[in-house]
């Protein structure tokens, strides 16, 4: 028994050796997260106008399809047992995603819409009459999803043709080309630029009276 040795750990296996080794009190970081992800805001590709009310800061969820103006509210559930106690709840949109034709487009459109747009949508007579209104509540209601929508509609050649006969119907002049707008404003497109490239009395030298 002299001739024995204590049984130490670099004795045992060396993956049983090995996770004794790594064992730690500190706490290991989690591999996931339970907190939602922050949501990003809906941006318009380059050529579309901007949307003049922007997207929806509070509830980002309205900027991915047409909500009618509608926002989550906050308010109280109230208990009907004893102690009459107040919950704090949240009431959300009634949300559905629905197809929906586009005669312009001519194509179904797959979108997330609320129960309170959809009425809307089907008072106007479908969904281009319900983008194409041009009054400033509508504008609003539709949201930043709704008018990237809107300006699709108002590219294709059919309401191009629709805008054509009334702008010859209320004498309007056909809105010029690219081309011809660039010959209009040629002369003053140089005078801006002969105000930028002129510095001669910006770099102008001073005399400092206060320092000689």
């Amino acid at each position: 028994m002299a001739g024995l040795h204590p049984r130490s750990a670099m004795s045992l296996p060396f993956s049983l050796s090995a996770s004794f080794r790594n064992l730690s009190l500190a706490c290991s970081k989690r591999s996931f997260s339970s907190t939602t992800p922050a949501r990003k805001l809906y941006e318009l590709p380059p050529e579309c106008p901007p949307y003049p009310y922007g997207p929806n800061q509070w509830y980002r969820q309205s900027n991915t399809g047409l909500y009618g103006g509608a926002m989550i509210q906050f308010g109280n559930k109230i208990s009907d047992g004893r102690n009459k106690g107040k919950t704090r709840r949240s009431f959300k949109p009634n949300v559905r995603r629905k197809m929906i034709y586009s005669e312009a487009l001519g194509k179904n459109l797959f979108i997330k819409v609320t129960q309170r747009a959809l009425r809307t949508i089907n008072k106007a007579g479908g969904l281009d009459n319900y983008l194409l209104d041009d009054r400033p509540c509508r504008v609003k209601e539709m949201g930043i999803f709704g008018w990237h929508l809107r300006w699709q509609i108002m590219q294709t050649p059919k309401i191009q043709e629709k805008f054509s006969r009334e702008r010859k119907k209320l004498g309007i002049p056909p809105p010029p080309t690219f081309g011809e707008w660039m010959k209009q404003n040629k002369p003053n497109f140089k005078e801006e630029v002969e105000k930028g490239t002129n510095i001669k009395g910006l770099t102008r030298p001073t005399y400092n009276w206060k320092v000689h």
